[in-house]
């Protein structure tokens, strides 16, 4: 059960939602998206009631489940035609959108093959793929690195971080390294209620990472980018990074994956988000009223 629950999200924004496992995270998206219906309260997209005027509202949505439900007797192209139409996109504009998001999920080495033969890091940027094949306003992530490999949620991750440049995003994780490297905001929920919202600079409060690469970097490789202040190494791949003020972090990774620096870790050294994150996890009751 999940009450009391009120978030707004702007385009151009990553919300991470987070939260233990059982925290209503999953619930919570299923609202968002449209496949529950709430009891009381009310979903807006664009001004657009959900559940007055679902085939509007639904129309700029896209919904990641935590398993994509895939036809896995299609290849990954035959697929994404197939959920374009379900999208409702225009038969003339389906191969445009096809092609558009093959390219934008690193699919076209893939795109002929069955998906039963594809790896469980590609069915999920398949599961991705027909989630944005419509340009939504929203896109709704449920877990969308649960079960990969590191490279491949890494991958992901720098997908979802350019989502967030055109669209609204709402990605739900238990993992802080997921927050951190793809979020502008976070919201912790603990059973069924949310605990704590507020921008990821907040959370980290003086904007101090480590951060591990595969290329090995001189400091004035690091000062070179904008949203660096002071940098510091730590051992041959990894660095103490400290970023300038207001500086998102989704926009600092960003920079270092443009650069080729081969990003491999991404985690506050500042351990406030984590401690928040745990004190909260660790409540069994709702705080008592201010």
């Amino acid at each position: 059960m999940v009450c009391g629950l009120d978030l707004t999200l702007t385009r151009g924004e990553v919300l991470g939602l987070l939260g233990v496992n059982g925290a209503g995270k999953t619930t919570t998206l299923r609202m968002i998206a449209g496949v529950l219906a709430p009891t009381v309260g009310t979903v807006r997209i664009d001004g657009i009631d959900l559940y007055e005027h679902p085939e509007l509202a639904r129309r700029r949505i896209g919904y990641l489940p935590e398993t994509p439900p895939l036809h896995t007797e299609l290849s990954a192209e035959e697929f994404l035609r197939f959920c374009a139409r379900l999208h409702g996109l225009a038969r003339g504009a389906v191969a445009a959108a096809v092609e558009r998001t093959i390219e934008r999920c690193e699919l076209g080495d893939v795109r002929r093959r069955q998906m039963t033969t594809l790896s469980k890091g590609f069915r999920q940027r398949v599961g991705l793929a027909q989630a944005i094949l419509h340009e939504p306003e929203l896109i709704v992530l449920d877990e969308p690195a649960s079960g990969l490999d590191p490279v491949q949620a890494l991958k992901l991750r720098e997908i979802v971080r350019g989502l967030g440049h055109d669209h609204a995003v709402v990605l739900s994780t238990h993992i802080l390294p997921d927050v951190l490297a793809c979020c502008d905001r976070v919201a912790i929920l603990h059973r069924g209620e949310l605990r704590h919202v507020g921008a990821l600079s907040d959370a980290t409060t003086d904007g101090a990472l480590r951060v591990g690469v595969a290329q090995s970097l001189h400091a004035d490789d690091w000062l070179a980018l904008p949203q660096v202040a002071a940098v510091a190494p730590i051992d041959g791949t990894h660095w103490r990074v400290r970023l300038r003020p207001q500086t998102a972090i989704s926009a600092f990774a960003a920079a270092v994956v443009e650069r080729g620096y081969g990003l491999e870790e991404l985690r506050a050294e500042s351990p406030a988000l984590e401690q928040t994150f745990l004190a909260i996890a660790a409540t069994d009751s709702p705080p008592e009223a201010a």
